[in-house]
């Protein structure tokens, strides 16, 4: 029973983790004067069936909206996704969950798997906004030496933005031309880059914002300032990757007490699989396995307070 859980919860992640490889930008290495254009193909069935699911689902938002899987959030986590697309790839992933659970003959299983899709579904563009920021942070340095660099060439800040759009990877790339898109459209360039550090929830890219407003209202050599602020940004940056040393210890140790007792419940599935049979057939093992997962969010929890070092 272990194992059809393990193997359960596996083709949930395996449906769900589409989100993070067909969302990614395809990238051609032939030149786009050289590329062949589209040739016009007939719709096969399951192409329309599809087109008319996210039709449906569309329509359904429209009338309800829904605060899940939220258009911002999705774009913020970098997904080349709707709304819609999303909630069909979750209810795919569901259904997929449920259908192995009725085939292995465990109804409750699959209500599980299907239950377990949108917190997978969730939990993955969390993980992905926190990478998409943690990335965002990690090229600030890069962000500053374009744009010191535009504006010793001659240029304005927003032409140096816009240069750095371009030359920048992403997401730093994604948010500068954000940031020109937003100017361009009569946004004040303070408030789109505010806007721009609260989402990526970057306080050393508020610094930039704060530095460039203060030398557009008293004047100055721009580029000077820009270098001072990289230059505490790396420092900082320094005693970051310094803290975060100190604490891989205590971090690897606490994902080692969080996962050993799955470990060892998978274990014991395969070495004596009606050991762990009773946890999910009597309503004392439910009661015990509800029990743990109290204990264990508990326990996790505390374990982060104390590693997550503020700094």
């Amino acid at each position: 029973m272990m194992l059809v859980f393990l193997y359960g919860t596996a083709l949930v992640l395996a449906a769900l983790g589409l989100l993070f490889f067909a969302t990614r930008p395809h990238q051609s290495a032939v030149p786009l004067d050289r590329r062949r254009p589209p040739v016009e193909e007939s719709d096969s069935k399951l192409t329309r069936f599809a087109g008319s699911a996210v039709r449906a689902v569309e329509r359904f938002l429209k009338k309800r909206p829904q605060r899940l899987y939220r258009p911002e959030l999705l774009e913020l986590a970098g997904v080349r996704l709707t709304q819609a697309d999303m909630f069909l790839l979750v209810i795919a992933g569901g259904l997929g969950g449920l259908a192995l659970g009725l085939v292995v003959g465990s109804p409750v299983l699959g209500v599980l798997f299907l239950l377990l899709a949108p917190l997978v579904a969730h939990l993955a563009l969390i993980f992905r906004i926190a990478r998409r920021r943690a990335k965002f942070e990690n090229q600030l340095g890069d962000t500053l030496q374009l744009l010191t660099g535009g504006l010793r060439a001659g240029h304005s800040i927003l032409r140096a933005i816009d240069a750095a759009a371009i030359e920048a990877d992403a997401p730093t790339s994604d948010e500068m031309r954000r940031v020109v898109t937003e100017t361009s459209l009569g946004k004040d360039l303070l408030a789109s880059l505010t806007d721009t550090a609260n989402r990526m929830e970057s306080e050393d890219f508020t610094w930039i914002a704060q530095a460039i407003q203060i030398n557009r209202e008293v004047g100055g050599d721009l580029a000077d300032v820009l270098d001072q602020v990289g230059e505490t940004i790396r420092e900082r940056s320094e005693i970051k990757g310094q803290i975060r040393a100190l604490a891989a210890e205590g971090k690897f140790s606490a994902y080692i007490l969080v996962a050993l007792p799955f470990a060892i419940g998978a274990m014991l599935a395969v070495v004596s699989p009606g050991y762990v049979d009773p946890l999910f057939e009597e309503p004392l093992g439910w009661v015990m396995i509800g029990a743990s997962v109290v204990m264990m969010t508990i326990g996790s929890l505390w374990l982060r307070k104390i590693i997550d070092l503020k700094f």
